[in-house]
């Protein structure tokens, strides 16, 4: 066997698969997305014996078809990287369900071991597994494991590397089972046809390739169009068969498969291979009696939004000190910067242009930091997929699916998150119409990008209260995404709700490791972003803020007030005084004259009903790239348009002083920010899941609905908190 070992751990979400990754792998990992898509790709790397192991963790998902985006990838990973071996990974205490991927597995051929984890919960509710039988039945290793703890994850890599055709090369054996005289009947005679006219089976087993036409699958299907020919002939003996089995059986070929697949689990788990214990029959498990309390229908949401509270309390207690510091860093940094690089632009673009423009956003990395760590938490606990059995109830009532939560959630519905795979993640949901509604609402959501602006504003204008503002801009989020929905589901997008099922999850208590690893990936993302491209576009707008100059005119008017000041009889401090005035007032004359600040000029006469001033217009255009945005944006205006060395500061701070702002103009910003157009990226995700349409019907909706709320915020704080 080689010294260099392939393994592709797979698992349905919450089965540990990930958990067992970060013990596996550590710190010896390298995240990224996959080419052309926002699902997630992990690998590491470490050493068994004398063999150099790359890990490759598969998505999360229920089956190999092509109904989501993560199936379909965690299908392509195995078909054109081809593994060495699958280490599947299944909650032992949903054998049954979970079972149902690995048949497909060793349906399509691949070497497979089983990782039985969570046997300490097993054990727990009174279930014994016999591995043993289980492996000779299925004909593939197994090992118990707990992967929250790392018991047994050598023994899985041992396990990998020790399979018999590892050892002979990785070859592919595909698992056959019948499908009952109908489907068996077709199956046979496509398997003949593919493998005589060499049909995609340079890929696929043809037996998997017949498979996957009986189920419609759509990735296949399309594959086999392009190469005509026999494609047709395929789809005519499917047609039949489904006429065939809707006559005799009253089903689909895909709903005879898969019952069959559950069949072949259950007669092997009935061989004495699962046993729940006679001792434990009525036993309740720890999961069940902490969702008694936790999903109570009374209880359930008022301990959700005391834990959503509490996250918001805890961020700021812990994040004020950090983000201090960084504050002063940067502070320093522009100082520093502004003493060596002598006045011109170039020192403008270093220190307005990157350090204020980026500074600003960094600074908020702390507090971002813990919010990313609870939310973690939550997640790695398996709470958050009690929050969207919980929301069901509500979601329903305004035309949403329960599955519509997970979208939301992802996107920034508990904060933090982002609309990109929030919007993706609508491919669950199989109800077009709903998923349409849920595309164009998810990004109302709190996501990371707009954190820092809500931030920015709370520490100018909200300081004595940021975890209830925060909480209350969480809750307004909600609110609008549910009666927009409720608007486009009785108008534009009408139709019936389809049901809900959802597999909750068992609560357990989350590795540090793995908190501390899922926190750091979305930090560096974020640490990423700031770095490129909140850095581009801050430079851009710096430029735009910069040329063209105020003419010759003009500047030589600014220079003859500064000589009438010096011939002046003045106290020097007097003196002073006026010419760091004359000398704002030209840096506000050159901004406002910059090509950037004629655009926000432009708007002023309308923004100016919802409080903002051209310097915010500057931004809010630039945050149509990426939320972010707008804080390195006013953090450049304000560095550009401000020389008096005795009021710099914060940013926060030099909104704050600012007379053109107000708890109103800060109120009447984070409503515009939360619900007007997604960013760019944003956009483009929305139009690859439905139409481009629909995603210029959201950006110009969004925005519309965004300033109409913003006037009339700021119009009723305006009167209320005078």
């Amino acid at each position: 066997m080689s010294n260099i070992a392939t393994i592709a751990l797979a698992g349905n979400p919450n089965s540990g698969k990930t958990t067992l990754f970060n013990a596996l792998t550590g710190a010896r990992q390298r995240v990224g997305n996959y080419p052309g898509i926002t699902v997630e790709r992990k690998e590491g790397h470490l050493h068994q014996s004398a063999t150099k192991v790359k890990i490759i963790d598969l998505p999360g998902c229920y089956s190999l078809s092509s109904y989501s985006q993560e199936e379909l990838v965690a299908r392509q990973v195995i078909i054109d990287e081809r593994p060495d071996i699958v280490i599947d990974i299944l909650d032992a205490t949903r054998l049954e369900r979970h079972l149902y991927l690995a048949v497909q597995f060793l349906e399509i051929g691949i070497p497979v071991v089983l990782a039985l984890n969570m046997m300490d919960e097993a054990n727990k509710q009174g279930l014994r597994i016999d591995g043993r039988k289980l492996s000779s039945l299925l004909q593939c290793p197994v090992v118990e494991t707990v992967a929250r703890s790392g018991q047994g994850k050598q023994a899985a890599i041992q396990a990998a590397l020790d399979h018999p055709r590892m050892k002979s090369g990785g070859r592919w054996e595909p698992l056959e089972i019948s499908y009952g005289a109908d489907l068996d009947l077709a199956l046979v005679t496509m398997v003949e046809k593919i493998e005589g006219a060499g049909f995609l089976n340079d890929r696929y087993p043809a037996r998997w390739i017949a498979l996957k036409y009986l189920e419609r699958d759509e990735e296949i299907l399309a594959a086999g169009r392009k190469l005509g020919g026999l494609a047709q002939e395929l789809e005519d003996i499917v047609e039949k068969t489904t006429e065939h089995c809707r006559k005799t059986l009253n089903t689909t070929p895909e709903g005879l498969i898969a019952d069959y697949r559950y069949g072949l689990i259950n007669s092997i788990l009935r061989q004495d291979v699962l046993i729940h214990q006679p001792s434990h029959h009525d036993r309740i498990d720890q999961s069940t009696r902490i969702d008694s309390v936790l999903t109570n229908r009374m209880l359930g949401p008022i301990i959700m939004l005391s834990i959503l509270y509490a996250m918001f309390h805890i961020t700021f207690t812990l994040g004020e000190i950090p983000m201090g510091w960084l504050e002063g860093f940067f502070g320093w940094l522009g100082e520093t910067a502004t003493a060596i690089i002598p006045e011109g632009l170039l020192q403008s673009l270093v220190v307005s242009g990157i350090i204020d423009g980026v500074g600003g956003v960094m600074g908020f990395v702390p507090l971002i930091a813990v919010m990313f760590l609870l939310i973690s938490f939550l997640e790695d606990s398996g709470y958050m997929a009690r929050v969207a059995y919980m929301l069901d109830r509500v979601l329903r009532i305004f035309g949403l699916h329960g599955c519509s939560a997970m979208p939301f959630i992802i996107s920034g519905g508990i904060m933090g998150g982002c609309a990109v795979p929030g919007v993706m993640a609508t491919r669950t949901l199989r109800s077009p119409k709903e998923k349409l509604a849920t595309l164009i609402t998810a990004p109302f959501m709190p996501c990371g990008a707009k954190l820092p602006v809500f931030l920015l504003l709370i520490a100018a204008f909200f300081s004595d209260n940021e975890a209830q503002i925060m909480f209350l801009i969480t809750l307004f989020a909600w609110m609008m995404a549910l009666l927009v929905s409720w608007f486009l589901r009785s108008t534009l997008i009408k139709g019936e709700p389809t049901p809900f099922v959802m597999e909750l999850p068992p609560y357990r208590m989350p590795t540090l490791q793995g908190v501390l690893i899922h926190t750091w990936e979305r930090v560096w993302q974020y640490i990423k972003k700031a770095g490129t491209v909140i850095l581009a576009v801050s430079i851009l707008l710096w430029a735009a803020m910069t040329f063209p100059g105020l003419p010759d005119e003009t500047v030589e008017g600014f220079a003859l007030e500064r000589e009438s000041i010096m011939t002046a009889v003045l106290s020097e401090e007097e003196r002073e005084r006026q010419i760091v005035e004359i000398d704002n007032r030209e840096a506000q004359a050159a901004l406002q004259h910059s090509l950037a600040g004629r655009v926000g000029s432009f708007f002023e006469p309308i923004s100016q009903w919802a409080g903002f001033d051209w310097r915010t217009n500057i931004a809010l255009v630039g945050g149509f790239a990426a939320k972010e945005v707008v804080v390195s944006t006013l953090g450049t205006a304000y560095s550009l348009g401000e020389v008096d060395p005795e009021e710099t500061g914060s940013l926060s701070s030099q909104i704050a002083a600012d007379p053109n702002w107000s708890r109103a103009t800060a109120l009447s910003l984070i409503v515009f920010v939360l619900i007007y157009a997604p960013c760019f990226v944003t956009v483009v995700a929305m139009a690859k899941e439905s139409s481009w349409r629909w995603a210029i019907f959201s950006t110009v909706f969004n925005t519309a609905l965004g300033f109409a709320l913003a006037v009339l915020v700021f119009q009723l704080s305006s009167r209320l908190l005078s």
